[in-house]
């Protein structure tokens, strides 16, 4: 029997209250037929015995007290799934936009997903190529995993998230199995019209979903995006086989449409009036990466957040760093003094990285080199410090010769063009090249054989 509710009792921002309404489950969606026969949907996110709280997708907007008339569906939101939605752009909530028609769902989803069972996880092994020397050889993304991008606020991530997604590509993988699903949350229309023309030219875009959440599209868009893009992921990687790769960015708008949602429910606010459900609710998305036994495909995450004036500690990326196993941390002084990409080495790193790198994956010595640059890069800042306090004539001649590794460290390792593709090979003599400009001695993490092999310096 199908129970049409006629008026609500109350509308606040982006919520309408409705009273007497029964058999109803959390998270259903909802049909809101308007006086003037217009459609709208929205989904139950609060039940109090027989008062509910509908969130409203398109926002409350001439929605009368009398005449509105809802009608439950006895579903959540759903995901229509199909082989053929791989190369369209969809809107923040997962409908279409490119013009193409609608999408022929084989099958629909549940967005919210289910938890992956621990036991049922895979290992996640092998790296996933991006073509930039620092991600590549010092915080190596391995396959299956949730590597986020802290940055801020007017830096260049999304240059980077673009150089990625078009360069991105795993050891064993062709074309035909690996995709990228990018997520795009409260972007401005310029920066959304620069990401689809940039897919577009580098001719990516037929291995690419776009999601595209405008910043003057409804907040509650926001918070569907995510869980749409991962669900679109978790379909063409478990059952479709593929490794797939999910860039979300800005986290930061996510969360601040979360906090904006939790404020109109009147729900009691965290640190910095976050939700308190901030952490469980970031882990429900960060978690749905990896890998499961009995199927070959896989899910992994670049979350892109930029950390409000900079700051580190803000609940958003120190959540993010509980949740997600390690990350790339963007430095403004960097890309003050013209690097791109601006990535600061010493506070990023890949937790993973030791189980997908080496022999067998990329190359025996990957290991030795990468602890040796970040030894060497810290003795770099040691002494810069040192030398602001006595100047830099009065260093020891070694601590000059570290001065100058960091120069040529980050204009030519560090540094590297927006359309400059490094393989691994070439990343990895880099830094030995690199390496060779210091004195043997002070090769302390490589052991004797690869220094015999790769040092180019005097002896």
């Amino acid at each position: 029997m199908i129970i049409d509710y006629v008026g609500v009792k109350e509308i606040n921002g982006s919520l309408i209250v409705m009273d007497g309404v029964k058999g109803v489950s959390n998270e259903e969606i909802v049909d809101i037929r308007l006086d003037n026969g217009t459609m709208r949907q929205g989904r139950v996110v609060q039940i109090e015995g027989e008062r509910i709280v509908v969130q409203v997708f398109e926002g409350t907007r001439r929605i009368s007290l009398k005449n509105t008339r809802t009608r439950l569906t006895g579903h959540p939101m759903e995901m229509p799934l199909s082989p053929e939605i791989i190369g369209r752009v969809l809107d923040g909530a997962g409908k279409p936009i490119d013009g193409l028609g609608d999408i022929f769902p084989v099958k629909k989803a549940n967005i919210n997903g289910t938890p992956i069972n621990p036991v049922s996880r895979v290992y996640p092994k092998n790296y996933i190529n991006t073509g930039i020397s620092t991600i590549d050889t010092l915080m190596t993304l391995i396959r299956g995993q949730k590597l986020p991008i802290f940055s801020g606020s007017g830096m260049k991530h999304n240059d980077l998230a673009v150089q990625i997604v078009r360069q991105a590509k795993i050891s064993g993988a062709n074309s035909s199995n690996f995709g990228v699903v990018f997520a795009a949350m409260g972007v401005q229309k310029d920066v959304a019209e620069y990401f689809k023309k940039s897919f577009e030219e580098s001719g990516v875009l037929s291995r690419v979903v776009m999601l595209l959440n405008l910043s003057n599209d409804p907040i509650i868009e926001r918070t569907l995006t995510p869980r749409c893009a991962l669900t679109i992921a978790e379909y063409l990687a478990f059952e479709l086989d593929m490794h797939i790769l999910v860039i979300m960015t800005d986290m930061t708008s996510y969360a601040e449409a979360l906090r904006e949602f939790s404020s109109s429910k009147g729900e009691i606010p965290g640190r910095k009036g976050y939700p308190g459900y901030l952490y469980s609710d970031l882990a429900s998305l960060y978690e749905r990466a990896g890998m499961i036994k009995g199927h070959n495909g896989s899910v992994t995450q670049i979350p892109i957040l930029t950390m409000p004036n900079d700051d580190i500690t803000h609940p958003i990326p120190d959540l993010t760093g509980y949740i997600t196993e390690g990350q790339i941390v963007l430095d403004r002084s960097l890309q003050g003094q013209g690097l791109y990409p601006p990535v600061n080495v010493l506070p990023s790193l890949s937790r993973l990285m030791k189980d997908g790198i080496g022999e067998g994956y990329t190359r025996a010595d990957h290991q030795p080199l990468a602890n040796q640059l970040f030894a060497s890069y810290a003795k770099v800042i040691d002494a810069r410090s040192l030398a602001s306090v006595i100047g830099e004539e009065e260093l020891s001649p070694t601590d000059k010769k570290y001065i100058e590794f960091g120069r040529l460290f980050e204009s030519k390792f560090v540094n590297q063009g927006f359309n400059e593709n490094r393989s691994i090979e070439q990343s990895l003599d880099l830094g030995w090249e690199l390496l060779s400009t210091l004195p043997r001695a002070e090769l302390d993490r490589v052991d004797d054989a690869l220094l015999d092999q790769y040092y180019k310096g005097d002896k």
